[in-house]
């Protein structure tokens, strides 16, 4: 049995099912008609009494439903629109419009519907004029309120002493007529006719009354609706409707009930995430569950790519900010990544940037296929022409002993001439025997421009696999090199130099903490050693005197074992640039390079020849400054950035060299390796691969690379040095050496047991170059938020 209130009233009929109507029409074929209308027509029949003032309840038995069906199929047919414009006197828009009051003039007792704002619209009984033109207003809710004539967007007909205090069951009665169902057999009827109809038309169609309450409930279904009616014009605050052609219908209900499918699927992925966030940490599902369904995998990629403002148009940031409000999160970005955090998808220290620079991060199973037949296949196309210096002591410094998958690309030998002189051998793995300019792997080279070292993770030049064991130095194996011998007059600078391929055997692999060891201790056997550090100290001197600026200072170091925990273990190092195992290095390295330079330059070839303008930086200017870091940091102030020449050496005048060509990094550095096959190829007598021209064309795109490479090191380093400080005690207090003043009291300042630069208030009397102790306030390392105070009272 159907119940249904009208006018207030209920009338109950028993109706035959839309499935009992679908049979019967499939047999009566002669009527086609849309499924869902006999849904209308079941509804419409069992409106077809209706009572007033009492309940009635009537039995159709089975025949005399059928025969009521065909009557009313019959009367559609035969009639089309008639009974409507019979009984209503349908007529144009135009015509309607002219019938009606244009502008109803607002009287206190009128109901009302207004818009509140851009998302609300509210019943409400007109109380009084407030002004010349607004009316104060009681809405549904009990408040008052003063409206505008523009706000109106309904006024219900019939009305004209309405009690506010009935406005709920008003609302509520008129929603229990809302059936949509009555709209569509409404438009079948007038569609064949393309008639225009009123409000109080629709509602003597639908409920057989126009009166307030069927009115108003066919204005709701008017405005709720979008696919049947459209409004053809407006006047005031009434409207004329016209059914929309069938054509146009059917795409509607098309992209209706696609956007109701995209609304459940969106629905269930909510409920996804939601359960995800609410699982404890330990019990996140794995982040290979988001992928095994297609379309959960869009919408997840949908929220990384909003998360790091990546979109690719305007439907995924539409789609994202859906998720988001749906979650009850901001549309931001922030937002986004923390909600894929909260569900495990990213790890707590996610680093974005990764993502947000198209950082290389693996290789394509084609380029690993192409590596391992490489170490299996490639000739040594310079074997016969190796020099054996296995004979010689070597050593590897810059190495770290925990890890395993470190690559090392050069190391050093040291020996005493019999006429005092010190000859130094600077030894550069050899990458070039394996790989071919222009070959796949050489491509994927030059498209990565360099390895990747952050914290927390090693994003190779070359695959692992064929860096570390056909590429790499190896402690205690023969491993194929360049080596550069240079011979230093006793005041540093080149006696003679030398540039041969060659076979090593390396000796040590030390880290720069346990050969500054070696180097306190004073070893006899390692005499090699100590004769390297000589020649670095020569070579310091022999650069000052020719302008070199010395800016070494404090640089931190990192390592991140297990960043994927939300805890993850950090190690600091704080690296002094001035300690004698990096001086040693760094000097050798700078060494190789001003050989490589004037080598270069007297053979005519094309190389990366690096030089940087002093920007005529006196340094005397500075000598008010204490040495190390306040003075080196205030200097770096001042430097040009480098530039490059392709054809001949420029100065550099940083460095006090004539000239510098980078060549000690080929497995790290693709600039070090076209150094490589220029110089490779002039030792086989060959003409070099490139061209002055070709080299600055590839050497753009590299240091474009370059940049962002160092943007995504420098930024990765630093959240874990902020991490590093946010776990340490509030009342620590650490030891600051101020750098300069930056505005009044506020100095910028350098944690010289973290390496990390900073800014504090610090008390009057304090001085550049003095040393403070500050207390760290506040730590976020994904906000980049760090904030310093200076510990009074010490």
């Amino acid at each position: 049995m159907a119940v249904r209130l009208v006018n207030g009233y209920r009338c109950c009929t028993v109706s035959p099912s839309p499935t009992a109507l679908r049979c019967f029409l499939h047999h009566h074929n002669n009527f086609q008609l849309h499924s869902s209308t006999c849904f209308s027509i079941s509804r419409r029949l069992r409106c077809r009494r209706i009572s007033f003032g009492y309940e009635s309840v009537r039995r159709y038995p089975a025949q005399s439903l059928v025969d009521m069906v065909m009557e009313e199929l019959h009367s559609i047919r035969k009639r089309g629109v008639a009974r409507a414009s019979n009984k209503l006197g349908l007529e144009t828009s135009d015509q309607l419009l002219e019938n009606k009051p244009g502008k109803k003039t607002l009287q206190k007792g009128l109901l009302l519907e207004f818009k509140k704002d851009s998302e609300r619209v509210l019943l409400a009984v007109v109380l009084k004029p407030d002004g010349k033109k607004n009316w104060m207003v009681s809405d549904q809710n009990g408040a008052m309120a003063s409206i505008k004539p523009q706000q109106i967007t309904f006024i219900v007909p019939g009305i004209k002493d309405f009690d506010h205090m009935e406005i709920p069951d008003f609302i509520q009665k008129a929603q229990d007529n809302l059936d949509p169902a009555l709209l569509e057999f409404a438009w079948i009827e007038l569609v064949e006719k393309n008639k225009s109809i009123t409000v109080e038309e629709l509602a003597e169609m639908m409920f057989g009354s126009a009166e307030p309450l069927e009115s108003y409930s066919a204005y709701l279904l008017l405005s709720k609706d979008d696919v049947y009616f459209t409004t053809l014009e407006t006047k005031g605050s009434y409207s004329v409707y016209g059914p929309r052609p069938a054509v146009q219908v059917e795409e509607l209900m098309r992209r209706k009930h696609a956007k109701e499918a995209a609304e459940r699927e969106l629905e269930e992925f909510v409920n996804l995430l939601r359960s995800a966030r609410d699982t404890p940490l330990h019990a996140k599902p794995p982040k290979s569950m988001w992928s095994s369904d297609e379309k959960n995998q869009i919408k997840i990629e949908i929220l990384q790519a909003y998360a790091i403002d990546d979109c690719r148009n305007e439907d995924e940031k539409k789609t994202a900010g859906m998720i988001l409000k749906a979650i009850g999160l901001p549309k931001t970005a922030s937002a986004a990544m923390n909600l894929l955090i909260d569900i495990g998808y990213f790890p707590v220290h996610v680093n974005l940037d990764i993502l947000k620079l198209k950082i290389h991060t693996d290789y394509a199973e084609e380029i690993l296929m192409v590596a391992e037949r490489l170490l299996l296949e490639s000739p040594d196309q310079d074997e016969v022409e190796r020099k054996d210096l296995t004979h010689l002591k070597v050593y590897a410094i810059d190495v770290d002993e925990a890890d395993e998958h470190v690559q090392l690309d050069d190391a050093l030998s040291a020996t005493r001439l019999q006429d005092g002189r010190i000859k130094i051998w600077i030894h550069v793995a050899d990458p070039t025997r394996l790989v071919q300019p222009g070959s796949i792997i050489d491509k994927e080279a030059m498209k990565r421009s360099t390895s990747v070292f952050l914290p927390s993770a090693t994003y190779p030049m070359f695959p692992e696999k064929l860096a570390m064991e056909g590429m790499s130095l190896k402690q205690g194996k023969h491993c194929k090199a360049v080596t550069v011998s240079v011979v230093l007059h006793g005041g540093g600078g080149i006696a003679e130099y030398s540039v041969e391929n060659s076979i090593i055997k390396p000796t040590y692999m030390l880290t720069y903490e346990s050969a500054t060891e070696l180097l306190h201790l004073n070893l006899e056997e390692e005499a090699e050693l100590r004769l390297l550090s000589e020649a670095a100290t020569l070579r310091f001197q022999w650069r000052r005197r020719q302008g070199a600026i010395d800016a070494s200072t404090l640089e931190a170091r990192i390592k991140v074992t297990n960043p994927d925990d939300p805890e993850p273990s950090i190690k600091l190092y704080v690296e002094n640039q001035a300690d004698p195992a990096m001086r040693l290095v760094s000097e050798m390295m700078i060494l190789c390079g001003e050989v490589m330079a004037t080598f270069g330059s007297v053979n005519k070839i094309a190389l990366p020849y690096r030089g940087q303008p002093q920007s005529n930086i006196d340094i005397s200017d500075f000598a008010h400054l204490p040495e190390g870091p306040v003075r080196s940091s205030t200097i770096v102030k001042t430097m040009r950035a480098a530039e490059f020449d392709f054809r001949k050496p420029t100065r550099h005048g940083v460095l006090g060299l004539p000239g510098y060509v980078q060549f000690t990094s080929p497995i790290r550095r693709y600039m070090d390796l076209l150094a490589h096959y220029q110089v490779k190829a002039f030792l086989r007598g060959d003409s070099p691969p490139f061209s002055a021209g070709q080299l600055e064309g590839m050497a753009s795109m590299v240091n474009m690379n370059i940049r962002l490479v160092r943007r995504l090191s420098s930024s990765s380093l630093r959240y874990w040095m902020i991490e590093y400080l946010r776990r340490q005690p509030k009342e620590k207090k650490f030891s600051a050496l101020v750098l300069r003043f930056i505005k009044d009291r506020v100095a910028a300042i350098l944690l010289m047991e973290v390496g990390i630069q900073g800014s504090a208030w610090v008390s009057l009397g304090v001085q550049v170059g003095d040393e403070v102790k500050v207390l760290v306030e506040e730590a976020h390392p994904r906000d980049d938020v760090l904030i310093f105070k200076e510990a009074q009272g010490i």
